[in-house]
């Protein structure tokens, strides 16, 4: 039982460190999450403030509801696109791929590097929907006397922008940036593991804490070492707290 069991104390942070595992999975999560965060903040910024600024208010809804539509859509249906686009047999992005470059032998499950940017683009057209919505509240209470003056001053459209919208979005970006620095330790499990799954030869540039752990756990049964880098993860993430 738990008690009559060897005590190995760091000997799992130890093998972890000797197989430079925590380097990567803390650099992948990390830039990761950056890249999701100021990415992800600045279209969301840039699309509140394009639809604030359209006149046709049927349009604008459209567009909205267009947008935010992606955020509902389960990461299970989108790994089911992404594999109809990207698998090695007749991967629609695959074809064009070797079509317009020669290389009959372009495979995305077997290139890392350019999964960096898909997981990237994935979470943006996921997200930029729902943190629009909270963008364009913040617009919409920014009253109209502000744009009514620079207007008399003679202000043009994207100097209303530069010297109103942006800066009274700051305080809100703020609030968010320091939110989700809470959470930098924790990364997107379901968006990683359905686009990425049990591909091996992706995960030294897909590989993040959240899917080692569970990898860990759960497929090779390695419980020591899960629960180790697991309890990294969360005294990371307290102390960024």
């Amino acid at each position: 039982g738990l008690f009559g069991s060897p005590w190995v104390g760091l000997q799992n942070f130890q093998t972890l460190w000797d197989q430079g595992k925590i380097a990567y999975l803390t650099k992948n999560t990390i830039l990761y999450n950056l890249a999701f965060i100021f990415l992800g903040n600045f279209c969301q910024i840039a699309a509140a403030i394009i639809l604030s600024r359209m006149v046709n208010k049927y349009l604008k809804k459209t567009y909205q509801t267009i947008m935010f539509l992606p955020y509902f859509v389960s990461y299970v249906i989108v790994q089911a696109f992404s594999y109809a686009l990207f698998n090695s047999g007749s991967g629609m992005v695959t074809m064009i791929v070797r079509n317009l470059t020669g290389n009959t032998g372009f495979a995305p499950y077997s290139t890392p590097e350019i999964w960096k940017y898909i997981i990237v683009l994935v979470y943006l057209w996921k997200q930029i929907g729902y943190g629009t919505v909270v963008y364009l509240a913040a617009i919409t209470s920014i009253g109209d006397d502000y744009y009514e003056a620079a207007q008399i001053d003679g202000a043009s459209v994207m100097q209303q922008i530069r010297y109103i919208t942006i800066p009274l979005l700051i305080p809100t970006f703020i609030v968010l940036l320091l939110l989700s620095l809470g959470q930098i330790m924790r990364g997107q499990f379901e968006l990683f593991y359905q686009l990425v799954g049990n591909e091996g030869q992706l995960y030294e540039a897909t590989d993040i804490l959240d899917t080692f752990v569970f990898r860990m756990l759960r497929v090779s049964f390695d419980v020591g070492i899960g629960s180790a880098a697991g309890l990294y993860q969360s005294l990371v993430g307290f102390l960024l707290i």
